[in-house]
C-alpha cells in the first residue's frame, strides 16, 4: 500500500509542476485532464502526508523512550503521546485503504433515470409519479439539474414510464444505489375501501455516456416519425414530432415525444440510447468479474427488489443493507441522503473487506 501511496505522492507534485506550464495552459483538454487527475489524487496525497506526519510523532516518542532519563511524569506524558499515535495511525490506515479501493469511472457522470410501473397497473404508474418527484427534489438540493427526456403520462397524473436526464458533480456516485425494483405499500389513491395494495416500479440508473465511449454507425439506425399522443398538450397528434429509433444489431428501441421539435426529440433519444447501450457494454465487463458484482450493494440489478416503502407505518426500508427509516413522507420529499450515505459506506465495507482478503 505504502509503495503505492509514494507513487501517487510523485505523481501528485509531476501535476502540480506541470499546472503551471504554458504549453499545459494552452491545451484546455489536457490541462482539464490533469485538473480531474490533481482532484482525485489530493484526498489521497493529503491523508498520506497526514499518516507520515503522525508516524514521525510516533517515532520521535519511541525514540524518547528507548533514551531513558525521563522523570516518571514526563514519561508518561510521552508513554500517552505514542499510544495517541498508535490509535490515530490505525484509523489513517483505514481511511487510505478506503481511499485506494478502484474508483468508478463513471462516478463524476450525468444520469439518465428511467422509472416504469411494474405490477399494480395505475397505482404503480402513480407511484412512478412519487419516485420521479423525490430524485428531482433530491437533485435540487443537491444543486443539480433535471430535465426529462421521454414521458408516458396516464389520465390520473402518473407515469407508465418516464426518462430524465440529472447533470450534476457526481451525480452517479451517488444515485447508481437506486437501480432495481422499488415496492410499495399503501391504500391506493384510485381505492375507496381502504384496503392496502402491494405495488412495484423498476429503476434504472445510466450514467451518461460519452460520444467517444459508445460510437454508433448510423446504418444500424432505423428512425421512425409518428405523431405524438399522451395525456394532452397542444401539440399532441397534430405533427409528426415524435421520434422512435431502433438500434438494429441490438433490438434495443428508444422513443421521444416530449418535445415539439422533432430535432430535440431526436438529441433526447440519442441521449438514452448511448446510455443503455453503455449500461449493456458495462453489465458484459462485470459478469466476467462475478466476484466484484458480490462485493457491490445492488447496484445495477433491476430484477432486485431493493426497496419497500410503506405508508400505513410511515416506513421506508432498504433490504440490502437492513435499514430501516420511519420518516418515509420526508424521504419522499427527497432528504434520501442518509440512505445513499448507508449504502455508499456498506458498498466501501464489501469493497475493503473483499480487497483485504486479496491482499
Amino acid at each position: 500500500m505504502f509503495n503505492k501511496l509514494e507513487v501517487f505522492e510523485k505523481k501528485y507534485e509531476e501535476i502540480n509542476q506541470r499546472l503551471y506550464d504554458p504549453e499545459v495552459i494552452s491545451d484546455q483538454k489536457l490541462y482539464k485532464e490533469l485538473m480531474k487527475e490533481h482532484k482525485n489524487l489530493t484526498p489521497i496525497v493529503e491523508k498520506y502526508r497526514e499518516y507520515k506526519k503522525v508516524k514521525l510523532a510516533e517515532e520521535e516518542a519511541k525514540q524518547m523512550l528507548n533514551d531513558g532519563g525521563l522523570d516518571k511524569d514526563f514519561r508518561e506524558l510521552v508513554e500517552n503521546e505514542l499510544e495517541e499515535s498508535r490509535d490515530t495511525l490505525r484509523v489513517i490506515s483505514d481511511d487510505l485503504r478506503v481511499l485506494l479501493l478502484p474508483k468508478d469511472p463513471n462516478d463524476d457522470k450525468n444520469v439518465i433515470v428511467e422509472i416504469r410501473g411494474g405490477a399494480g397497473g395505475e397505482e404503480a404508474a402513480l407511484f412512478s409519479g412519487v419516485l420521479y418527484r423525490m430524485y428531482s427534489m433530491y437533485a435540487e438540493s443537491k444543486g443539480w439539474k433535471t430535465e426529462i427526456l421521454s414521458s408516458n403520462e396516464t389520465g390520473l397524473g402518473g407515469y407508465k414510464e418516464i426518462s430524465f436526464m440529472i447533470s450534476g458533480e457526481g451525480a452517479y456516485s451517488r444515485l447508481k444505489y437506486e437501480s432495481g425494483v422499488h415496492r410499495v405499500q399503501r391504500v391506493p389513491e384510485t381505492e375507496a375501501q381502504g384496503r392496502i395494495h402491494t405495488s412495484t416500479v423498476t429503476v434504472a440508473v445510466l450514467p451518461e455516456a460519452d460520444d467517444v465511449e459508445i460510437e454508433i454507425n448510423p446504418a444500424d439506425l432505423q428512425i421512425d416519425t409518428y405523431r405524438a399522443g399522451g395525456a394532452g398538450g397542444q401539440h399532441v397528434n397534430k405533427t409528426e414530432s415524435a421520434i422512435r429509433i431502433t438500434h438494429i444489431p441490438t433490438g434495443l428501441v428508444v422513443e421521444c415525444q416530449d418535445e415539439r421539435s422533432q430535432y430535440k426529440n431526436k438529441d433526447k433519444a440519442m441521449k438514452v440510447l448511448r446510455s443503455r447501450l453503455l449500461e449493456a457494454k458495462i453489465e458484459e465487463q462485470q459478469s466476467a468479474v462475478a466476484q466484484e458484482r458480490k462485493s457491490q450493494v445492488g447496484t445495477g440489478d433491476r430484477s432486485e427488489r431493493i426497496r419497500t416503502y410503506n405508508y400505513p407505518q410511515g416506513r421506508l426500508t432498504d433490504h440490502r443493507i437492513g435499514l430501516t427509516l420511519y420518516r418515509l413522507e420526508d424521504c419522499l420529499n427527497g432528504n434520501i441522503d442518509e440512505i445513499i450515505d448507508a449504502l455508499i459506506t456498506a458498498d466501501r465495507a464489501a469493497k475493503l473487506e473483499s480487497s483485504i482478503e486479496v491482499e
